[in-house]
């Protein structure tokens, strides 16, 4: 196998980072199968085509898009551990036409005097230019080189339609806490590759804050659980016994009392909610930051913030559910650190926005009324009538369009016959619902709104 940089190597005989000239402990302990590959069962799991392509030795020309440590480095070693090709990778942040050019000379060659094929892997294939990616076009269209390409980014705005057209978009996910967990007990365990040989006791506490603040990167997991275990002496007994402190220490990061499936993940997120409830931005932004810094998932964070804004503050200021679900949008465009001021941004306009649950009110209320039994027929004149037989038989019959009518409004009875005075959304009089509260008071006299 070839590394990053074209040199030839054997992982199990890397020594530790430690030791001179060493590789990380994330790159020792990249799997060199695919029975050894963790994550992406989706992809590469049991019966899936990509494995079955593998494994029929004729991958097709892919393009492997997911976040930092997915796997997409170590996805495209296993494949070309896995089939008798030659692997040529190169980096898009230095390589150039030149690069290119030359890898596809070799590659023609080798195919034509070796009948070997050829996997050209283009580490971050978002930062190539236009012109750099045509440079490969035809010759992964004609076979010359299988094409593996890796990127952050969402290959629909940075890699090119043509190239796109001739690859498979795979969307790699972030790794879950099992297998983070999975990932570090292998390595603690395994002597030659991982750091068996250190004979490291890893404390409940310390794993769990590694798995915590990897958010799903196998590869912050690992190097920091070897700077963490390198940092640590043995004891009498050989033994490095690392504490939570030690982890904390080599991942820069403090662990905050939180448990993000337990009673402190629901306290937390019920004081925020209760904080924007109250119209309170300090404490608001408290509890947000403090679930932020302890590692919550910031999209939990924004949807639980799209339902208050329509639960307690709904049209009273309608605003505030664009702003929220343009916060989640925003944390999904660019993940965290940076996504974090714009949850903070949302907190602040909810907590400060006027307050209104009158569409949760009445909402309740239409269920209510349908656990009941409250599902009648819908009155014919509402019904649409595409045919002859339905005219006739007086779908759409006496139905009054609003457009036709000054101000645009008509009444007309909308509900069924059993329900036609009933009345569901009673606006408050606070922001906008007050406006609102004033047009169907004068749409509707007969029906009684905004009393309590």
């Amino acid at each position: 196998m070839m590394d990053m940089f074209g040199q030839k190597a054997k992982e199990s005989e890397q020594p530790f980072a430690g030791e001179e000239g060493g590789a990380p402990l994330a790159a020792r302990m990249r799997p060199a199968n695919l029975d050894e590959f963790v994550g992406q069962k989706h992809l590469v799991g049991e019966g899936r085509a990509l494995r079955k392509a593998i494994e029929g030795g004729r991958p097709p020309s892919i393009v492997l898009w997911g976040p930092p440590g997915s796997g997409k480095t170590t996805l495209a070693n296993v494949i070309a551990n896995s089939i008798n090709s030659h692997f040529s990778p190169v980096s898009a942040v230095s390589a150039g036409v030149a690069d290119l050019r030359r890898i596809i000379e070799e590659a023609k060659n080798r195919r034509k005097l070796q009948q070997r094929r050829t996997i050209l892997f283009i580490d971050e294939i978002h930062r190539f230019n236009k012109s750099q990616q045509d440079a490969i076009l035809p010759y992964v269209e004609d076979g010359t080189v299988t094409l593996i390409g890796a990127t952050t980014e969402n290959p629909s705005f940075e890699v090119t339609s043509a190239l796109l057209s001739r690859c498979q978009v795979l969307n790699l996910q972030p790794l879950t806490d099992d297998e983070i967990r999975f990932i570090i007990l292998r390595a603690l365990k395994d002597s030659v590759k991982g750091i068996g040989a250190l004979n490291v006791e890893l404390a409940a506490d310390g794993i769990d804050h590694l798995i915590t603040m990897s958010k799903g990167d196998a590869r912050i997991a690992l190097n920091a659980l070897e700077m963490a275990a390198l940092s640590t002496p043995p004891d009498a007994q050989n033994k490095r016994n690392v504490q939570l402190a030690t982890i904390e220490d080599a991942i820069q990061h403090p662990a905050l009392r939180y448990d993000r499936a337990g009673d402190q993940h629901y306290d937390l997120i019920s004081a925020l909610h209760k904080s924007l409830r109250g119209s309170d931005p300090d404490a608001s932004l408290y509890w947000l930051a403090r679930m932020l810094e302890a590692g919550e998932d910031p999209l939990y964070i924004a949807r639980r913030m799209v339902r208050f804004a329509s639960e307690d503050v709904g049209m009273a200021d309608p605003q505030a559910l664009v702003v929220a679900m343009a916060a989640q949008q925003a944390v999904h465009f660019i993940g965290l650190p940076e996504g974090n001021l714009a949850l903070a941004q949302a907190a602040i306009y909810l907590a400060t926005s006027p307050k209104s649950n009158a569409i949760y009110e009445a909402y309740s209320r239409v269920q209510e009324d349908i656990k009941r039994g409250a599902a009648d027929i819908v009155p014919l004149h509402l019904r649409n009538a595409p045919t002859k037989l339905m005219k006739d038989s007086g779908y759409g019959k006496g139905y009054k369009y609003a457009h036709d009518y000054e101000g645009h409004f008509v009444e007309q009875q909308n509900l069924p016959d059993s329900l036609k005075d009933r009345v569901y959304y009673s606006p408050s009089e606070q922001g906008f619902e007050k406006e609102i509260l004033s047009r169907l008071r004068k749409w509707f006299p007969g029906k009684r709104r905004g009393e309590k």
